[in-house]
């Protein structure tokens, strides 16, 4: 499973979680870094990547459209990369129980 973080997400990220998610990407390293949310939506859709992001606009969007893509919600104030980083490392089993689960199109994660 891979995962495509947002603007608002470190693009660290994606080599600190390389071995839980490989594959994944930032917005901005793909050309997509001021986008709006509706082309960042469709190039994870259409590149088989789940969202990840600090904004509700693509909770919103799933709530509304479903999936694909699979769009994780972090739900945490400011905090520091490194926080982000072992809150997805300790909920990896939990994002690929959520991946597989063909009835969920977004996971919140408090």
């Amino acid at each position: 499973m891979k995962l495509l973080f947002d603007e608002n997400l470190s693009p660290k990220l994606v080599a600190a979680l390389i071995d839980a998610f490989p594959g994944s990407a930032h917005v901005d390293r793909i050309g997509l870094g001021g986008e709006s949310d509706h082309a960042v939506w469709e190039y994870a859709k259409h590149h088989g990547y789940t969202l990840v992001s600090k904004d509700s606009d693509f909770y919103d969007k799933s709530a509304l459209l479903g999936y694909p893509p699979k769009v994780i919600w972090i739900r945490r104030g400011n905090c520091s990369n490194r926080h982000i980083q072992l809150l997805l490392r300790n909920k990896v089993d939990g994002i690929r129980e959520f991946h597989d689960n063909p009835e969920l199109s977004f996971l919140q994660i408090l």
